[in-house]
Protein backbone atom coordinates (compact mmCIF):
# COMPACT_ATOMS: atom_id res chain seq x y z
CA UNK A 1 0.00 0.00 0.00
CA UNK A 2 1.20 3.20 -1.20
CA UNK A 3 0.03 6.89 -0.47
CA UNK A 4 -1.42 8.11 -3.15
CA UNK A 5 -4.20 10.28 -1.25
CA UNK A 6 -3.54 14.13 -0.81
CA UNK A 7 -4.19 14.50 3.08
CA UNK A 8 -3.04 17.76 4.18
CA UNK A 9 -2.75 18.67 8.14
CA UNK A 10 -5.99 19.86 9.49
CA UNK A 11 -7.13 22.56 11.76
CA UNK A 12 -8.43 20.68 14.28
CA UNK A 13 -8.50 23.95 16.74
CA UNK A 14 -10.43 22.72 20.46
CA UNK A 15 -11.74 19.42 19.18
CA UNK A 16 -8.73 17.60 20.56
CA UNK A 17 -8.78 18.49 24.18
CA UNK A 18 -13.12 18.01 23.85
CA UNK A 19 -11.77 14.56 22.56
CA UNK A 20 -9.19 13.69 25.80
CA UNK A 21 -12.05 15.60 28.67
CA UNK A 22 -14.43 13.16 27.00
CA UNK A 23 -12.63 10.15 27.22
CA UNK A 24 -11.14 11.02 30.46
CA UNK A 25 -14.22 12.27 32.07
CA UNK A 26 -15.88 8.78 30.54
CA UNK A 27 -12.97 6.58 32.00
CA UNK A 28 -12.77 8.43 35.72
CA UNK A 29 -16.73 8.03 35.95
CA UNK A 30 -17.36 5.01 35.21
CA UNK A 31 -14.19 3.41 36.87
CA UNK A 32 -15.96 5.48 40.30
CA UNK A 33 -19.10 3.55 39.64
CA UNK A 34 -17.77 0.48 39.10
CA UNK A 35 -15.82 0.62 42.18
CA UNK A 36 -18.85 0.80 44.18
CA UNK A 37 -20.89 -2.05 41.94
CA UNK A 38 -21.64 -4.81 43.68
CA UNK A 39 -20.58 -7.68 42.32
CA UNK A 40 -22.78 -10.81 41.43
CA UNK A 41 -21.09 -13.03 38.86
CA UNK A 42 -24.53 -13.91 38.01
CA UNK A 43 -24.86 -10.67 36.47
CA UNK A 44 -24.00 -10.29 32.88
CA UNK A 45 -23.14 -6.88 33.52
CA UNK A 46 -20.46 -7.04 35.08
CA UNK A 47 -18.23 -8.58 31.83
CA UNK A 48 -19.95 -6.09 29.56
CA UNK A 49 -19.02 -2.86 32.12
CA UNK A 50 -15.13 -5.05 32.08
CA UNK A 51 -15.34 -4.63 28.13
CA UNK A 52 -16.52 -1.04 28.21
CA UNK A 53 -14.09 0.16 31.25
CA UNK A 54 -10.90 -1.87 29.03
CA UNK A 55 -12.05 0.65 25.85
CA UNK A 56 -11.81 3.66 27.67
CA UNK A 57 -8.36 2.33 29.08
CA UNK A 58 -7.72 1.90 25.65
CA UNK A 59 -8.94 5.67 24.98
CA UNK A 60 -6.71 7.19 28.00
CA UNK A 61 -3.51 5.27 26.22
CA UNK A 62 -4.31 6.65 22.59
CA UNK A 63 -5.18 10.26 24.47
CA UNK A 64 -1.21 9.94 25.41
CA UNK A 65 -0.08 8.71 22.08
CA UNK A 66 -1.92 11.57 20.55
CA UNK A 67 0.19 14.24 22.43
CA UNK A 68 3.05 12.30 21.64
CA UNK A 69 2.29 13.63 18.23
CA UNK A 70 1.08 17.07 19.44
CA UNK A 71 -2.50 16.71 17.96
CA UNK A 72 -4.51 17.17 21.35
CA UNK A 73 -3.49 21.19 22.38
CA UNK A 74 -1.38 21.64 19.19
CA UNK A 75 -1.28 25.39 19.84
CA UNK A 76 -0.57 24.91 23.48
CA UNK A 77 2.56 22.70 23.80
CA UNK A 78 2.74 22.31 27.15
CA UNK A 79 -0.72 21.85 27.83
CA UNK A 80 -0.66 19.10 25.13
CA UNK A 81 2.70 17.73 27.01
CA UNK A 82 0.80 17.34 30.58
CA UNK A 83 -2.29 15.93 29.00
CA UNK A 84 -0.16 13.39 27.60
CA UNK A 85 1.73 12.55 30.89
CA UNK A 86 -1.62 12.65 32.61
CA UNK A 87 -2.98 9.99 30.12
CA UNK A 88 0.37 7.97 30.33
CA UNK A 89 0.22 8.09 34.22
CA UNK A 90 -3.04 6.63 35.03
CA UNK A 91 -2.68 4.46 32.67
CA UNK A 92 -0.55 2.06 34.88
CA UNK A 93 2.11 4.56 35.45
CA UNK A 94 3.39 5.10 32.35
CA UNK A 95 6.52 7.34 31.75
CA UNK A 96 5.48 9.72 29.04
CA UNK A 97 8.77 10.51 28.50
CA UNK A 98 9.57 7.05 27.75
CA UNK A 99 6.64 6.35 25.73
CA UNK A 100 7.56 9.94 23.60
CA UNK A 101 10.79 8.45 22.85
CA UNK A 102 10.06 5.11 21.89
CA UNK A 103 7.36 5.94 19.86
CA UNK A 104 9.05 8.04 17.80
CA UNK A 105 11.56 5.34 17.29
CA UNK A 106 8.85 3.12 16.28
CA UNK A 107 7.80 5.33 13.69
CA UNK A 108 11.35 5.89 12.25
CA UNK A 109 12.12 2.33 12.24
CA UNK A 110 9.05 0.50 11.89
CA UNK A 111 9.72 -2.96 11.78
CA UNK A 112 13.08 -3.46 11.92
CA UNK A 113 15.44 -4.24 14.40
CA UNK A 114 15.71 -0.70 15.77
CA UNK A 115 11.88 -0.70 16.54
CA UNK A 116 10.78 -1.21 19.68
CA UNK A 117 7.52 -2.32 19.12
CA UNK A 118 8.57 -5.32 16.81
CA UNK A 119 9.54 -8.86 17.74
CA UNK A 120 12.96 -9.96 18.60
CA UNK A 121 13.29 -12.58 15.74
CA UNK A 122 9.92 -14.20 16.83
CA UNK A 123 6.60 -13.40 15.31
CA UNK A 124 5.04 -15.67 17.29
CA UNK A 125 1.88 -13.68 18.89
CA UNK A 126 2.91 -14.49 22.56
CA UNK A 127 6.61 -14.17 22.52
CA UNK A 128 5.80 -10.34 20.62
CA UNK A 129 3.48 -9.54 23.21
CA UNK A 130 6.44 -10.75 25.86
CA UNK A 131 9.27 -8.42 23.89
CA UNK A 132 6.75 -5.24 23.51
CA UNK A 133 5.81 -5.61 27.38
CA UNK A 134 9.50 -5.49 27.93
CA UNK A 135 10.19 -2.58 25.96
CA UNK A 136 7.67 -0.64 28.10
CA UNK A 137 7.25 -2.02 31.52
CA UNK A 138 9.39 -0.91 34.36
CA UNK A 139 9.97 -2.07 38.33
CA UNK A 140 9.34 1.46 39.10
CA UNK A 141 5.49 0.87 37.73
CA UNK A 142 5.27 -2.46 39.35
CA UNK A 143 5.95 -1.10 42.47
CA UNK A 144 3.51 1.82 42.21
CA UNK A 145 0.95 -0.22 40.79
CA UNK A 146 1.14 -2.57 44.10
CA UNK A 147 1.43 0.45 46.53
CA UNK A 148 -1.90 2.11 44.96
CA UNK A 149 -3.60 -1.43 45.20
CA UNK A 150 -2.91 -1.65 49.16
CA UNK A 151 -3.83 1.37 49.60
CA UNK A 152 -7.20 1.60 47.24
CA UNK A 153 -8.34 -1.58 49.25
CA UNK A 154 -8.20 0.15 52.48
CA UNK A 155 -11.48 2.07 51.10
CA UNK A 156 -12.55 -0.57 48.05
CA UNK A 157 -13.32 -4.33 47.88
CA UNK A 158 -10.84 -6.37 46.70
CA UNK A 159 -12.78 -7.63 44.11
CA UNK A 160 -13.69 -4.47 42.35
CA UNK A 161 -10.33 -2.83 42.55
CA UNK A 162 -8.99 -6.08 40.64
CA UNK A 163 -12.15 -6.55 38.67
CA UNK A 164 -12.91 -3.03 37.36
CA UNK A 165 -9.22 -1.34 37.97
CA UNK A 166 -6.58 -4.50 37.25
CA UNK A 167 -8.24 -6.42 34.76
CA UNK A 168 -9.33 -3.87 32.14
CA UNK A 169 -5.75 -2.47 32.12
CA UNK A 170 -4.49 -5.78 31.04
CA UNK A 171 -7.02 -6.28 28.50
CA UNK A 172 -6.25 -3.03 27.31
CA UNK A 173 -2.74 -4.13 26.73
CA UNK A 174 -3.74 -6.69 24.42
CA UNK A 175 -5.84 -4.88 22.53
CA UNK A 176 -3.80 -2.01 21.95
CA UNK A 177 -1.01 -4.59 21.10
CA UNK A 178 -3.12 -7.03 19.19
CA UNK A 179 -4.67 -4.32 16.67
CA UNK A 180 -2.68 -1.27 16.74
CA UNK A 181 1.40 -2.96 16.50
CA UNK A 182 0.40 -6.95 15.83
CA UNK A 183 -1.92 -7.09 12.66
CA UNK A 184 -0.70 -4.13 11.37
CA UNK A 185 3.40 -5.15 11.02
CA UNK A 186 3.41 -8.67 11.15
CA UNK A 187 4.14 -10.69 8.04
CA UNK A 188 5.96 -9.19 4.74
CA UNK A 189 5.31 -5.79 4.21
CA UNK A 190 6.70 -4.26 0.54
CA UNK A 191 5.62 -0.06 1.59
CA UNK A 192 8.63 1.08 2.95
CA UNK A 193 9.08 3.40 5.46
CA UNK A 194 6.29 1.93 7.11
CA UNK A 195 5.69 -1.51 6.42
CA UNK A 196 2.48 -1.27 8.09
CA UNK A 197 -1.14 -2.41 7.11
CA UNK A 198 -4.45 -1.06 7.32
CA UNK A 199 -8.28 -3.38 7.93
CA UNK A 200 -10.57 -3.34 5.86
CA UNK A 201 -12.87 -0.34 5.46
CA UNK A 202 -15.41 -0.69 8.65
CA UNK A 203 -15.55 1.96 10.74
CA UNK A 204 -17.47 0.71 13.24
CA UNK A 205 -15.38 -2.33 13.69
CA UNK A 206 -12.10 0.24 13.66
CA UNK A 207 -13.36 2.08 16.22
CA UNK A 208 -14.71 -0.41 18.78
CA UNK A 209 -11.63 -2.73 17.76
CA UNK A 210 -8.72 0.36 18.69
CA UNK A 211 -10.09 3.59 17.74
CA UNK A 212 -9.66 3.29 14.57
CA UNK A 213 -6.05 2.08 14.72
CA UNK A 214 -6.83 -0.55 12.78
CA UNK A 215 -6.20 1.86 9.97
CA UNK A 216 -2.62 2.13 10.84
CA UNK A 217 -0.84 2.26 7.25
CA UNK A 218 -2.66 5.74 7.63
CA UNK A 219 -1.51 6.97 10.94
CA UNK A 220 2.00 5.99 9.84
CA UNK A 221 1.76 7.66 6.32
CA UNK A 222 0.22 10.89 8.17
CA UNK A 223 0.79 10.99 12.00
CA UNK A 224 -0.39 14.92 12.05
CA UNK A 225 -3.80 13.43 12.44
CA UNK A 226 -5.85 12.20 15.23
CA UNK A 227 -7.09 8.94 16.31
CA UNK A 228 -10.90 10.60 15.17
CA UNK A 229 -9.71 12.11 11.61
CA UNK A 230 -8.28 8.44 10.71
CA UNK A 231 -11.58 7.30 9.46
CA UNK A 232 -11.85 9.85 7.24
CA UNK A 233 -8.12 9.27 5.55
CA UNK A 234 -8.75 5.64 5.11
CA UNK A 235 -11.81 6.22 2.89
CA UNK A 236 -9.63 8.60 1.31
CA UNK A 237 -6.93 6.45 0.86
CA UNK A 238 -9.43 3.80 -0.31
CA UNK A 239 -10.74 5.45 -3.22
CA UNK A 240 -7.84 6.11 -4.72
CA UNK A 241 -6.33 2.88 -5.18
Amino acid sequence: MTPTATIKPVRIGNRGLWFAAAILVSWAGMLVFLLQFPINWQNPLIYFFVLVQMHLYTGVFITAHDAIHGVVAPHNKRLNYWIGALCATLFAFNNYNKLHQKHHLHHKHSATEEDPDYHEGNPNFFAWYYSFLKQYISIAQIVLMAVTYNILKIWIPMENLILFWMVPAILSTFQLFYFGTYLPHRGEHHNPPHYARSQKVNHVAAFLSCYFFGYHYEHHAYPYLPWWKLAEAREKQAMSQ
